[in-house]
């Protein structure tokens, strides 16, 4: 992916919970209960709970799948390079107008609190609304996330206070409307189990903010982690509010009123909060009320947004949206979103919207599934998530079986809407993108285990995105490098001499088969392409004798040694003056992408080959690729604070911890330390570590 189109990864943990709560609580919460409660009766708030429970097995596959492939596009990227453009473009814009459906009645429901206040048509508020979220998506991605953690702080402080005040009015006073006086539960379930379906299926737009988060994993920082953790506690927190939040306005609320109660949360406040002045209680809970919708109203717009630049960027689209500014933001794409959603709120009403983005939803969470045993059955290495679903398949099949259920059960209207927008999509596939688009899904890398043919180049794709989500904590890189064998060529020496050489060192060091390297080396594999640079070759290897990795570093003087065609990759034209040789244990094939990926980004810093060649020793060649916040380099001279350590030996001196001392060069040599190594005048270290350990020692002995 060319840099110009990638998005700045500024979100962290915060942020993640932030958007994916704030897009959460606003019609689930101020609207939809009373709506609901005519389906199920009192029972409601049960709903809300199974409804957050039948959600786990799409959170947990759209986490997994977004730990490995962290791209803007969220549904659409994740069902295109599973099963295919076709049906990433059925579920890109389908998910994509969904989102814009429920930001839309998101934003009506801002102008329907702020009429309280003010005499200006409801619509005419969303629109200004629409704008301004719209003036926050153009600053940029931070600023609208800080915006966001602030709305969803104070949302929570209010609807914290809200059940707090519910629960104890509810069963420490003896108030005449306490459910324990009268019979607001009796009967809990007034449509049995099916009514508690039917319920669970419509309010499960209420849990639709977990989606959001996919859309924007592009841009969220150290994903394997911040994105399920991020997912999971949204979930806890969310469903826990809605439970207990939807039980107090079931215990204040006359039965026959809440069904057709369109702000239950108002209506039940004016029996809570007797210790505040006035009515000030109902002020905060519309303020609340303002805030979720504006929350989801932000998100919605935020996270929409990345769909057309996504699926732009994939050709799916028309080019112009996948542009980005210098402050990189998709502002074309936020345009085009933006004038969407004030087009649904000017010609949409606001009935019926709720089922139709819940049942289309329930079709995107059902083809995730499948996409998820796609992507484990294709086997492809380089499809690498930090996070993995629970109970695989189980989980799948049984997400894929909920979501057919509650789908029969949001009606023929919510059904059929689907369906045409399947059919739209299919249009627009069929005429715009197909002869656009060459690319075949994961899908077909499963086919390929039946003999059936497979598009090589999604490896390779793959491949750019572990180099971009880099290492994983724990995999052994910087001891590599330390270890690294370095070998010199001059330039009348040919490739297959370099690789007999590099082969019998490591059959040497690792007790394995010299052929079988040779052949390892020689093999051509998808993620090839991934791994030209020019003047620069970089050969792998795996065998099951190999117990821990190893590198080999090979520098040819003059022009370099001509790789030849049969390897692939290269021209016959291109003469190679550094070569990597990277060999690991078979069972760590994906620890090995993960560390090429990591070489490869190094090796790609500009004039990499001229500094390289350059150094003088192995210790700096080192050092060049150790360049990173997790090393430092000290030299024991005179009139340096760090000169106290001459005359000791390494078990004497005391290191922050996390950090040790990884070679030691005397005299133009390079040693290897151990605890009873003696350090002298000169002498000159480096010293790995965790980044916080290496910035103390920054901080001690070079900016002293």
């Amino acid at each position: 992916m060319k840099k110009k189109s990638r998005l700045k990864k500024e979100l962290g943990l915060f942020d993640v919970f932030a958007i994916s709560t704030g897009a959460m609580f606003s019609s689930g919460f101020f609207l939809l209960p009373g709506l609901a409660s005519q389906y199920t009766g009192p029972s409601v708030f049960i709903a809300y709970l199974v409804s957050a429970l039948l959600i786990l097995p799409a959170m947990f596959s759209i986490a997994e799948i977004s730990t490995a492939l962290p791209r803007s596009g969220g549904a659409y990227f994740f069902l295109d390079r599973s099963l295919g453009p076709l049906l990433g473009t059925i579920g890109g814009l389908g998910t994509y107008f969904s989102l814009m459906f429920k930001t839309a009645f998101a934003i009506i429901g801002i102008g329907a609190y702020a009429a309280f206040f003010w005499e200006i048509p409801v619509k005419t508020i969303a629109i200004m609304a629409t704008l301004f979220f719209m003036g926050m998506n153009l600053i940029g991605v931070k600023k609208t996330s800080g915006m966001q953690k602030f709305l969803v702080v104070f949302l929570l402080v209010v609807l914290g206070s809200f059940i707090i005040d519910g629960l104890y009015n509810i069963f420490f006073t003896q108030r005449v409307d306490s459910p324990l006086k009268n019979e607001h539960f009796t009967p809990l379930f007034t449509n049995g189990i099916e009514g508690i379906i039917t319920t669970a299926g419509f309010v499960f737009v209420s849990y639709l903010g977990l989606t959001q988060i996919a859309s924007i994993a592009e841009e969220i920082k150290n994903p394997e982690r911040n994105i399920p953790l991020g997912m999971i506690l949204s979930l806890a927190v969310t469903g826990l509010v809605y439970v207990l939040g939807v039980f107090v306005m079931v215990a204040l609320i006359d039965p026959a009123k809440l069904s057709s109660d369109l702000a239950p949360a108002a209506t039940a406040v004016q029996n809570m909060f007797h210790w505040m002045p006035g009515n000030l209680g109902m002020y905060l809970v519309t303020a609340a009320a303002m805030a979720a919708f504006a929350s989801t109203g932000n998100a919605g717009l935020l996270s929409s947004s990345r769909y057309p630049f996504a699926m732009s960027r994939d050709k799916l689209f028309p080019s112009r949206f996948s542009r980005i500014s210098k402050k990189g933001i998709p502002v074309r794409a936020i345009l085009l979103t933006t004038l969407l959603i004030i087009f649904f709120i000017l010609v949409l009403s606001e009935e019926g919207i709720a089922k139709l983005a819940s049942t289309f939803q329930l079709i995107i969470f059902m083809l995730i599934n499948v996409s998820v045993i796609v992507f484990r059955k294709s086997k492809i290495d380089s499809y690498d998530p930090g996070y993995r679903s629970p109970l695989y398949p189980g989980m799948q099949i049984a997400g894929i079986f909920i979501s057919l259920i509650l789908i029969i059960y949001m009606g023929w209207m919510a059904i059929l809407f689907s369906v045409c927008v399947i059919g739209v999509a299919y249009a627009w596939y069929y005429y715009y993108a197909r002869e656009k688009v060459k690319r075949e899904g994961a899908i077909f890398h499963w086919f390929a285990l039946l003999g059936k043919h497979q598009y090589a180049e999604i490896e390779s794709e793959f491949m750019e995105i572990l180099k971009e989500k880099g290492l994983r904590r724990g995999d052994p890189f910087d001891e590599t490098i330390i270890r690294a064998t370095f070998s010199t060529f001059d330039q009348n020496v040919n490739f297959e001499k370099v690789v007999e050489h590099v082969a019998s060192v490591f059959s040497v060091e690792m007790h394995t088969s010299k052929k079988s390297l040779v052949d390892e080396f020689y093999s051509i594999s998808p993620i090839e392409p991934a791994l030209i640079i020019p003047e620069v070759s970089i050969l792998y290897a795996k065998d099951e004798s190999i117990d821990h990795p190893s590198l080999h570093v090979v520098t040819v003087k003059g022009r370099g040694v001509r790789k030849p065609v049969s390897k692939g990759a290269i021209s016959s034209e291109d003469y190679i003056k550094v070569l990597f040789f990277l060999v690991n244990p078979t069972s760590e094939a994906r620890q090995q992408l993960r560390m090429l990926s990591r070489l490869t980004d190094i090796v790609e810093r500009e004039n990499f080959v001229n500094d390289f060649l350059a150094f003088e020793n192995e210790r700096q060649s080192k050092e060049f690729l150790l360049h990173n916040e997790r090393y430092i380099s000290v030299q024991l001279s005179e009139n340096t604070v760090q000169f106290e350590m001459v005359g000791k030996k390494l078990m004497e001196i005391t290191f922050p911890s996390e950090v040790l001392v990884a070679i030691i060069e005397r005299d133009g040599q390079a040693i290897t330390p151990k605890g009873n190594t003696e350090l002298m005048k000169n002498d000159i270290l480096t010293i790995i570590g965790e980044p916080k350990s290496i910035s103390q020692l920054i901080k001690k002995y070079i900016e002293a």
